[in-house]
């Protein structure tokens, strides 16, 4: 199937996480930016708090695509000790690219965020959201680096997937919910009938509309 937008997709994902609505101990944690619109209607329907989870690649310098570790909200930083080790990476390198990706860290973070502070997940379920699943690096870092702030579990959740990333992401958290797994799969985009992207001012708009939905 294709789904119209993100938030109808985040209407049908809530379908398939209607287990935990309503549970005080479940928090919603989105990957912006695409990930933002899915997790706000997933934490409508489920009447869950709703907080960006943000992630970025540690890239190796002139090889950032290949990926040294990454860090995430809360002060993680997770590392990938086989490249580190294989192409010798010096721990000062490690350190100036930490402090060159935790400044955009913390600048997307205030942006999204504003002068709310971060959903605590110590002891609570919870619920990582992204718009899709490809190779799902980015939501393995994510998960590993949500590990560290010791939720009771970690459950992964996205409205489509390749069926293999969904089947290794098994084997690293709690539980994984892929509504659709098509294949073939070769991308994220195919399966939405408009997926325009997500801006900075959006994540924004549905972070503050979820905190004042909870609030009240």
């Amino acid at each position: 199937m294709r789904y119209q937008d993100r938030a109808e997709a985040g209407r049908l994902l809530a379908e398939r996480l209607a287990k935990y609505k309503n549970r005080p101990d479940v928090v919603i944690l989105a990957l912006p930016r695409g990930g933002v619109p899915v997790a706000f209607e997933v934490a409508r329907a489920l009447n869950a708090p709703l907080d960006v989870f943000v992630v970025r690649k540690l890239g190796v310098p002139g090889q950032e695509e290949l990926a040294m570790g990454a860090i995430a909200s809360g002060g993680v930083r997770v590392l990938n000790e086989d490249i580190v080790r294989m192409l010798r990476i010096p721990e000062e390198v490690i350190e100036a690219t930490v402090m060159i990706e935790t400044e955009e860290l913390e600048r997307r973070e205030r942006l999204y965020r504003g002068d709310r502070p971060g959903l605590d997940a110590r002891g609570r379920v919870a619920i990582l959201i992204d718009d899709g699943l490809a190779t799902g690096s980015t939501m393995r870092a994510a998960a590993v680096a949500l590990r560290r702030h010791q939720p009771s579990r970690i459950v992964v959740a996205a409205p489509v997937a390749a069926g293999h990333t969904c089947d290794e992401l098994s084997d690293e958290v709690d539980e994984v919910i892929c509504a659709e797994t098509p294949e073939p799969f070769y991308a994220i985009s195919l399966w939405y009938r408009d997926f325009t992207q997500t801006t900075d001012n959006e994540v924004r708009d549905l972070l503050a509309r979820s905190a004042r939905s909870i609030a009240a």
